[in-house]
């Protein structure tokens, strides 16, 4: 079944699939990625599922008209009705945070414009420069326990980590992220060259005077 193309037309979905949509996706394949980067005391997360899981995903939050019970647009596309869900939004927000030291990151979620292509993208601002962070992933995992969620952490320790219906939360470490030069490094360096600078112009003063004597 050609998930993408059902999202993008104005087809409704829930009479395509009917009540069994959550079942029409694929808990069992590859893992859904998401990607984290942090800079200063920003953290900015991807989460981008296959097209099937947006379907099933949609379906379960009720982004998509029941043909049962009323009339279906096809006005909007599937994709647009994702995006214009606020049940979608919230439950994005509820289910992918971010915490440092115990205390909540407030995130935003970043309009859903091209989720397909895109994904879910969330921004968090935590109270002080990132380290180390707990981050929780448990999208999906309602939909079926089989459901897994790989984290590729920019910089950071783990540079994985998996995140599943039993394991929602890990910690990650930041730390290396963005990491400045130690300015005694940089100084010691500064001396140092200066050091040889210094070595450089007194051989080559002994130099001329030899060569003029």
């Amino acid at each position: 079944m050609n998930y993408r193309a059902m999202l993008a037309s104005g087809l409704a979905l829930a009479a395509v699939l009917g009540p069994g949509a959550p079942a029409a996706a694929h808990p069992f394949g590859p893992p859904t990625v998401a990607r984290a980067a942090a800079d200063g005391t920003r953290v900015d997360l991807s989460w981008q599922p296959a097209e099937d899981d947006w379907v099933a995903l949609g379906q379960s939050l009720g982004a998509f008209e029941d043909p049962s019970t009323g009339a279906v647009t096809t006005k909007l596309t599937g994709e647009q009705k994702l995006a214009r869900s606020s049940t979608v939004g919230d439950y994005l927000r509820q289910r992918i945070t971010v915490s440092q030291d115990g205390q909540a990151c407030p995130g935003r979620l970043e309009p859903l414009d091209d989720l397909l292509a895109r994904g879910a993208r969330l921004t968090f601002d935590c109270p002080g420069p990132v380290r180390t962070l707990d981050i929780t992933v448990t999208a999906l995992t309602d939909l079926n326990q089989a459901y897994r969620t790989v984290l590729r952490a920019e910089a950071a320790t783990p540079a994985e980590a998996l995140f599943t219906a039993t394991d929602g939360t890990h910690r990650v470490d930041f730390s290396r992220s963005g990491r400045r030069l130690d300015p005694t490094a940089t100084l010691t360096v500064g001396i140092t060259a200066l050091g040889g600078l210094g070595a450089l112009l007194l051989l080559l003063s002994r130099r001329r005077t030899r060569s003029t004597t």
